[in-house]
């Protein structure tokens, strides 16, 4: 465990380091908005088309891998949505905190911190968890909001959701990179290199803007936050373990890989998609923050766990 948390220490310091520079006006919020971008359409993009392009998808998409982490994630977000309901919410603010309770930072995160601490090999695994998280997920918080707000389904919603999935640079850059993948096309050294190089930038400039974002967030309603961050860092792990262990047959390694992705703190794009639909976004930035700082020893004790597999 203490190997584990050293090892895992480092990353949190960068996201401490960023969280220091925005909370002095060092690294302004606007200056953050900019490195989030770069990181979000280049030096993320770079890496992830780069892991793709040498992987292929039959290497990947392994059905009883998304389906344990698919049903798990589902039970849970039912939950949190069922809690929020109970709480007589409306449906889009419960949808907002099913959202909190199951979506982790994959991709600014889990990503570069996964492969580094559990090999090359956990790359396919986390990029078949991101895919879920966007594809699955990520669309149903649209359709809930929206379907919820016009008071049924219409084309308009579907059409919203679409666009939003072909405008996100992670799908793209996978979807791309698999392509290339699958057709055999080699990649040209000097390209391989840039991509290595801008990919690169991805780690440290993921880490940093997170950090800087948290710094503009607010803990109020500790008690809502602190359900939520609890749902996200123990219920989602707990569920994804016991589907992946117990239930499917997933092979060892992925599943720890799968469980590791699950135990990751509420994603910074929760709040995003709450700013832009006006639901809820203090909820979710009091747990984006309280995660994040619960998760420097629960990712830790989660990560030595599915080690000693």
């Amino acid at each position: 465990m203490w190997d584990i948390f050293l090892q895992t220490l480092p990353f949190f310091m960068l996201i401490a380091l960023g969280y220091g520079s925005g909370l002095t006006k060092f690294f302004t919020p606007e200056a953050t908005a900019y490195l989030t971008k770069f990181v979000f359409y280049f030096a993320l993009s770079a890496m992830l088309f780069r892991f793709s392009a040498n992987l292929s998808l039959a290497e990947i998409l392994d059905w009883q891998f998304v389906l344990a982490y698919l049903s798990a994630t589902t039970i849970v977000y039912l939950l949190a949505v069922r809690v929020a309901r109970r709480r007589l919410l409306p449906m889009t603010e419960a949808a907002v905190e099913g959202q909190c309770a199951v979506i982790g930072n994959v991709g600014f995160l889990g990503i570069p911190m996964l492969v580094l601490l559990l090999g090359e090999a956990a790359v396919g695994p986390v990029m078949m968890v991101l895919a879920v998280d966007l594809i699955v997920f990520g669309s149903l918080i649209v359709i809930l909001i929206t379907g919820s707000r016009d008071g049924r389904m219409s084309p308009r919603v579907l059409w919203t959701v679409t666009v939003g999935l072909i405008k996100n640079p992670m799908i793209v850059s996978i979807s791309l990179g698999l392509l290339v993948s699958a057709n055999n096309v080699p990649v040209p050294v000097p390209v391989n290199e840039f991509l290595t190089l801008l990919g690169a930038a991805a780690t440290p400039g993921a880490l940093f803007a997170i950090g800087a974002s948290l710094a503009t967030k607010s803990a109020e309603r500790v008690a809502i936050a602190g359900w939520l961050s609890f749902c996200k860092l123990v219920l989602h792990p707990a569920a994804v373990a016991v589907a992946a262990l117990f239930i499917f047959d997933v092979d060892p390694y992925a599943a720890g890989v799968m469980i590791a992705a699950a135990a990751l703190p509420v994603a910074g794009n929760v709040y995003i998609l709450a700013q832009h639909y006006g639901v809820a976004p203090t909820r979710v930035s009091a747990a984006i923050l309280i995660s994040t700082a619960a998760s420097v020893v629960t990712v830790s004790l989660v990560i030595a766990w599915v080690t000693s597999f």
